[in-house]
């Protein structure tokens, strides 16, 4: 999950309100809402926010990761591994 919580940490510390990144640098305000919704920005949108605020990416954006699943292991039937190593020996003699 993707989360601006720390826009909103280094535009304060940086005295920079959302007013001012509409009206002087001309963010679109369709995407101080997405930021608002933590949803996806393009990456040019994320260049430009660390060139206003002079700051890393780090200090915008934060990856939450999701848990992914564990792969199970594929079920192997005794039948086919039985003729595997029929085939095996026959091919031996």
């Amino acid at each position: 999950m993707v989360k601006y919580t720390r826009l909103w940490e280094t535009m304060k510390k940086k005295g920079i309100s959302q007013y001012r990144l509409i009206t002087y640098y001309k963010v679109s305000a369709g995407q101080i809402g997405r930021l608002k919704k933590n949803m996806h920005v393009s990456t040019h949108t994320l260049e430009m926010l660390c060139n206003i605020l002079q700051c890393p990416v780090e200090d915008i954006v934060e990856i939450e990761l999701d848990g992914i699943p564990e792969k199970k292991p594929a079920k192997s039937s005794t039948k086919s591994v039985q003729r595997t190593r029929e085939r095996k020996s026959k091919s031996e003699k």
